[in-house]
């Protein structure tokens, strides 16, 4: 087939690589402009603007598609099927009919549930057991389009929200490469979504990182699974800022909520219903990340002392 691809971070790039490899002509890339990036502000490519590059495949980098000459690019190109993987830009319904086999994207959720831009993270942060991946067909909605094929994959009890994102990215180009073959054979009919089933997954702020100590061990364990690596959920002892980033759930224990009731060769804080959560690794402000017992042996922090 003839491809167009859209997407813009490393998620994308194993959807990239994949069309590649199965052989088909990618003839043009789309991804996010470039970005200053570090302490210097240098202008750094998007993760999938050197892949295509390493390619030799023409990359497009519009400010606003809406407002570029993709559309006239596009028609011109006339591709059987546009591939999109977290691209970052909403496509106008006149790129949406330019391909054959219309415009498929790979979202990492089990659609209907968690529509929108950080469905990986909002599926830890509240607990899923179970994540995977969905094409889908696109309409005009955000991620409203009907739904081709689906993976599935199981959620662990410590796993974190980057390590899930690894794990769904290969699972993606697996999906994508499934439901192209399928779609040239016509053996896929789409399914509608249903509505009432959806909820939606928002962009993650920094805004989100604080702990709420008064929430259950289970949801402050998972907050910090799902803001692990970024942004990050935080914590205040004394003066100082923590960024805590890996816990394990604790048992029950006798305490206040976020009074560090146990404190040297773990650390371990109480939550609001009545149960802790171990702090594995942290990162004081200022400071690289290490392993708790490390930190205390330099940095003690007696029990009875607060996380806020």
């Amino acid at each position: 087939m003839k491809v167009v691809f859209m997407g813009t971070p490393e998620f994308s790039v194993p959807c990239l690589e994949r069309l590649v490899s199965d052989g088909h002509e990618v003839a043009a890339v789309y991804t996010q402009p470039d970005k200053p990036k570090g302490r210097g502000h240098h202008m750094m490519p998007p993760p999938v603007k050197e892949t295509a590059l390493k390619y030799d495949i023409p990359v497009y980098q519009p400010q606003r598609l809406r407002n570029s000459d993709a559309f006239e690019v596009l028609s011109e190109i006339n591709p059987d099927i546009i591939i999109v993987v977290a691209y970052g830009q909403i496509l106008p319904k006149n790129i949406l009919d330019i391909p054959k086999y219309g415009c498929v994207n790979i979202h990492a959720s089990l659609l209907p549930k968690y529509r929108g831009a950080a469905p990986i993270q909002w599926s830890v942060v509240d607990g899923e057991k179970v994540s995977g991946v969905t094409s889908m067909q696109m309409d005009v909605g955000l991620d409203t389009g009907d739904m081709l094929l689906k993976a599935e994959t199981k959620i662990g009890e410590n796993e974190t929200a980057g390590e899930l994102h690894d794990k769904l990215s290969v699972m993606g180009a697996q999906v994508m490469s499934d439901t192209i073959k399928a779609l040239e054979k016509g053996e896929i009919t789409p399914q509608k979504q249903d509505d009432s089933l959806s909820n939606y997954a928002p962009m993650l702020t920094k805004e989100l990182c604080p702990i709420d100590w008064n929430l259950t061990a289970a949801e402050v364990h998972n907050k910090v699974r799902g803001l692990s690596p970024w942004p990050g959920a935080t914590a205040v002892c004394g003066e100082r800022l923590f960024k805590i980033h890996k816990t394990i759930l604790a048992g029950a224990v006798k305490g206040s909520a976020g009074e560090i009731v146990e404190s040297g060769k773990r650390l371990v804080v109480a939550c609001g219903d009545g149960n802790g959560v171990e702090i594995v690794t942290l990162q004081a402000q200022g400071k690289k990340a290490m392993p708790a017992a490390d930190f205390l042996r330099g940095n003690p922090i007696p029990a009875g002392e607060y996380f806020k």
